[in-house]
């Protein structure tokens, strides 16, 4: 596949602003389906790790000179978004490696979390991640977590009332609409007006040269305040390409074990409370030297603690602020939060595969294909601006969320056939190729799917031992 045959790749190439590489830099080998959806899910991501590889090339330019050759797979690609286990092992008592079974706890949200029909016809997914928002939403409905007990409590209600008052609780959940019925709906319209990663400038400083080293993102410091896929991708796609990130995150939040373990790798972890005043300045601390700040919590709850972009950039001139959420900036929805599944619900992508599989109701697709592309994004992003800062400085503000992933897939087309050949997992074989094993860590030996772009001069990879979240001081490692 030609680079400029896939579209998501040509739309973020646009987003970069410095043209078309050369022919010869960016392979994309493959093609969908890879999973059994009409989404062409696999192409598109593959496209956002070409496209990130791209804005790693330029920043080993600004070091070196040169470029680099780029390859990537749409099968791995793909496979990167199985999340939760299924591409990671863990060495038995016989010393072999095996699948890692998923837990009981997300068995369960997964039972719950699905399309309902509503009283009036139409459709409601209600999302039960996290105790205490399955329990704020249980409460609306009033009703036993069990999938008969949702389902027929969703029906006691109009979907519209519904949304409202979940809504009004600060949980989560989403209206199933029809594609068409999304870019009609006034929050699709403001989505549809804005590129898929916004990057502002929004103050301005000295530029400031790459620190020294040998990969695109040699010295650089990431701060990363998120969880739960998306802001987590983000981060350990920086760490890919040679970023010291920096987790941060507080005992008490509560965490979804599986996922944690499979997007720590190459990062440190430390425990500060922002909401504690003590630990809330050893976090401005941390930020005053940092190069990227990522924030994946709900609308407005870094602002209301003192650390929204305008407050940290006061401090910090020059830093790159990038913001994870599920609908993205402006329009009626700006300040709900939500998940992957909620993102599906409301742009479309649900009432598709439901139609797909001509299930008579919507449908979720296998993998939380927006999740994982929205952290690929983000990366982008805040690649895209160590360029700008460091050539023209400033201070940049990024933003990426769910629901613009899925107009992105959305926007690639559809597969029309070869279904019956969709493998949906990788081979042995293919597996093996990317694999990469971690002995010792808190979880036990690991064998997981690696970084699957390949560099000619710096072949992303991920430095050091996969982290008990904690396990580290709040403090930068020496450039």
């Amino acid at each position: 596949m030609k680079p400029e045959t896939n579209n998501a790749f040509m739309e973020l190439m646009e987003i970069r602003g410095e043209g078309i590489p050369e022919e010869t830099e960016v392979s994309i080998t493959g093609e969908d389906p890879f999973f059994v959806t009409p989404f062409k899910i696999g192409e598109t991501l593959a496209g956002a790790l070409a496209a990130r590889a791209v804005v790693a090339n330029d920043l080993w330019e600004l070091r070196t000179g040169r470029r680099q050759k780029i390859e990537v797979e749409v099968n791995v690609a793909a496979a990167t978004a199985l999340g939760g286990g299924s591409m990671t092992q863990k060495k038995n008592e016989q010393g072999v490696y095996e699948d890692i079974p998923g837990t009981p706890e997300l068995a369960h949200m997964v039972s719950i979390t699905q399309p309902w029909e509503a009283k009036d016809g139409r459709w409601f997914l209600p999302h039960f991640n996290l105790p205490h928002l399955e329990k704020k939403v249980l409460g609306v409905l009033g009703c036993e977590g069990t999938p008969e007990a949702v389902k027929q409590a969703v029906s006691e209600w109009d979907a519209e009332e519904l949304d409202k008052a979940i809504a009004d609780v600060r949980a989560t959940g989403g209206i199933v609409f029809t594609p068409e019925e999304w870019l009609e709906h006034p929050h699709g319209k403001n989505l549809a007006a804005r590129p898929v990663v916004q990057i502002t400038k929004v103050g301005d400083s000295k530029p400031e040269p790459l620190p020294a080293g040998g990969e695109p993102l040699s010295g650089i410091r990431v701060l990363e305040l998120t969880r739960i896929l998306a802001g987590p991708t983000a981060g350990i796609s920086m760490a890919e390409h040679g970023a010291d990130v920096l987790m941060v995150t507080s005992p008490e939040l509560p965490q979804v074990p599986p996922f944690v373990r499979d997007t720590s790798h190459g990062k440190r972890s430390c425990y500060l409370d922002y909401k504690d005043p003590v630990q809330a300045e050893q976090l401005k601390e941390l930020a005053r030297e940092a190069d990227v700040f990522i924030e994946g919590y709900r609308p407005g709850c870094m602002e209301a603690h003192g650390f929204g972009y305008k407050e940290l950039m006061k401090e910090r001139p020059g830093l790159i602020y990038v913001s994870v959420d599920c609908f993205g900036p402006g329009g009626v929805y700006s300040d709900r939060a939500g998940w992957d599944q909620v993102a599906q619900a409301v742009t479309g992508m649900a009432y598709t595969q439901g139609q797909y599989e001509k299930a008579g109701q919507p449908k979720l697709t296998p993998v939380y294909c927006c999740d994982f592309l929205t952290g690929f994004l983000g990366a982008f992003g805040a690649m895209v601006a160590l360029k700008r800062r460091a050539v023209e400085g400033g201070s940049y503000h990024i933003h990426v969320s769910l629901c613009q992933s899925a107009m992105l897939l959305q926007r690639q087309g559809l597969c029309e056939d070869g279904f019956e050949h969709a493998p949906g997992r990788l081979t042995e074989e293919e597996f093996e190729k990317y694999a990469v094993c971690d002995d010792d860590t808190i979880y036990g030996d690991l064998k997981s799917l690696g970084p699957v772009i390949r560099m000619s001069e710096t072949m992303p990879a991920w430095h050091g031992t996969t982290p008990e979240l904690g396990s580290s001081k709040p403090e930068w490692m020496e450039r």
